[in-house]
């Protein structure tokens, strides 16, 4: 007989940060990581990240199925986002201003990660996956900025592959020694951000200063022949 969660078995233990999940991977299995990964991906601060490693960790036990777990919170994160990009493309800023706030998008947190989104476009899709925060709401920026929705879809898929990759493989391999690597990585993925901020600031000035030189030389006079 099989079990919600996989094979009839114990279960591994979980490192810390992922053991408030074990009695919610315990019972519902499979569908606890297309529910968690899928709901994440269009708003709502759910533990994404850590339902696909803590899954990976019972697949490297013998619990559940790594290219199961693999596949499913693939399409579960391809399919919240996408769920996102209608609700921003179609909803807009009026729906994000007047719900927002229930997921953390202030007004405020949403305008500053729309400017990134203009400014990089498809490149902040992909890198969004590793960014909390940035995550629930890459589809939702990427609808109300009016990002095409075919090059949302490449880069969406391209950034899903990449971010359940990343965790299945770090899950399945490193068991309960994975802490390090996804302290490692996160430090990663915010340092990666804060060079886009960086980029953002530079390109935004070296603007105002071409500007303000455009400015000066249109006013300056000739001199007068004599």
């Amino acid at each position: 007989m099989i079990h919600a969660a996989g094979l009839l078995g114990s279960h591994p233990p979980l490192p810390g940060f992922l053991h408030a999940l074990a009695p919610i991977l315990n019972h519902y299995g499979y569908l606890a990581v297309a529910l968690i990964v899928g709901i994440e991906s269009f708003g709502p601060p759910l533990p994404g990240e850590t339902i696909i490693i803590a899954a990976s960790i019972y697949a490297g036990a013998g619990t559940l199925d790594i290219a199961a777990v693999f596949a499913i919170a693939f399409a579960a994160a391809v399919a919240g986002d996408n769920i996102g990009y209608l609700i921003g493309r179609y909803g807009g800023r009026r729906l994000v201003d007047r719900y927002g706030r229930y997921v953390g998008a202030t007004p405020e947190r949403f305008g500053k990660a729309e400017k990134f989104f203009v400014r990089f476009g498809g490149r902040i899709v992909i890198v969004a996956r590793f960014v909390e925060g940035l995550r629930q709401l890459n589809g939702i920026i990427a609808g109300t900025t009016g990002m095409r929705w075919p090059k949302f879809v490449l880069c969406n898929l391209f950034g899903a592959l990449l971010w359940v990759g990343v965790w299945t493989v770090a899950g399945y391999e490193a068991g309960d020694h994975i802490q390090p690597i996804v302290d490692a990585a996160r430090y990663i993925a915010y340092a990666v951000v804060g060079l886009l901020i960086v980029a953002v600031g530079v390109y935004f000035a070296r603007r105002r200063r071409r500007g303000a030189d455009t400015v000066l030389s249109d006013n300056e006079v000739a001199p007068v022949e004599r």
